[in-house]
């Protein structure tokens, strides 16, 4: 099977895509916007779903995606105050990727032995 070579300048990745892969490629990210899909969750439902994640990182990763519009931090006023971090309508948009990105997993990656649950890898 021939392969065609391009002659010439070598194209550039475009900054945007270099951007966006290098935001939600960062470690933890994925799997925490994953755990945002279903609802709106507290910061320890968030460190529950994601095993391994510590609470410095957890805290670290919502700033970012909260400084970067992807997900919102919504403080109820009630005695202890209530937080919880949800998905933007920007983070939403982010759903067919998550989804892709989980399908893709499906196919090609290999867990440890017991690493998956049925439930946490069925996102459907």
């Amino acid at each position: 099977m021939a392969t065609e070579v391009k002659v010439g300048a070598p194209e550039t990745v475009c900054p945007r895509f270099h951007l966006a892969a290098e935001l939600i490629g960062k470690k933890w990210t994925g799997a925490i916007l994953r755990s945002l899909q279903a609802d709106r969750c507290r910061f320890t439902e968030i460190a529950a779903m994601v095993p391994g994640l510590s609470d410095r990182l957890l805290s670290e990763r919502l700033k970012e995606l909260e400084h970067e519009g992807i997900i919102q931090r919504i403080v109820t006023p009630e005695t202890p105050v209530r937080i919880e971090y949800r998905l933007t309508e920007k983070g939403e948009a982010l759903d067919e990727v998550m989804d892709a990105i989980g399908h893709w997993a499906e196919r090609w990656v290999n867990a440890p032995s017991g690493a998956c649950d049925a439930h946490l890898c069925d996102r459907e």
